[in-house]
C-alpha cells in the first residue's frame, strides 16, 4: 500500500516538473503558425494539454490514481468533463507510456457525463 503512495508521489512530482519545465521551453520557442491552424508534425503544448484538468482541483491525482489501479470509479464528473475537452492530439504526448488509457477513460466518461463523445 505505502509503495502505491510512494509511486504516485513521484508521477505527480514527474508530472508537475514536466509540465513547467516545458512551460519554459514553449515561452522561448514559439513556432510560426497561422491561427486555427494545426500543421502536422508542430510541436503540442503540452502546458496548454495539461491545463483544463489542473483547472479542476484533484483532476491530475484522481487521473493518476486510475493509471495505477485501472479503475476509474475514482474520476469524479467535472474531472471527466475536462479531460473530454482535451485534443486527441495530446493524448500521445500527456500520456506516452500508456497510450491505452485515454481512449479508456474517454469512454467511461462518456458514461458518467451524459452527453460527452466517445473514442472512435
Amino acid at each position: 500500500m505505502a509503495s502505491k503512495t510512494v509511486v504516485s508521489i513521484f508521477l505527480i512530482l514527474s508530472l508537475c516538473a514536466a509540465t513547467f519545465a516545458t512551460q519554459g521551453v514553449a515561452h522561448t520557442q514559439t513556432p510560426p503558425t497561422v491561427p486555427g491552424f494545426f500543421l502536422p508534425g508542430s510541436p503540442i503544448d503540452l502546458v496548454k494539454c495539461w491545463s483544463s484538468l489542473f483547472s479542476v482541483e484533484g483532476c491530475v491525482l484522481e487521473i493518476s490514481k486510475s493509471i495505477f489501479s485501472g479503475k476509474f470509479e475514482n474520476v469524479q464528473a467535472a474531472c471527466c468533463k475536462a479531460f473530454s475537452t482535451l485534443d486527441a492530439n495530446c493524448w500521445p504526448h500527456m500520456f506516452p507510456l500508456n497510450p491505452f488509457f485515454p481512449p479508456l477513460l474517454k469512454d467511461t466518461c462518456a458514461h458518467i457525463v451524459p452527453g460527452s463523445p466517445t473514442h472512435t
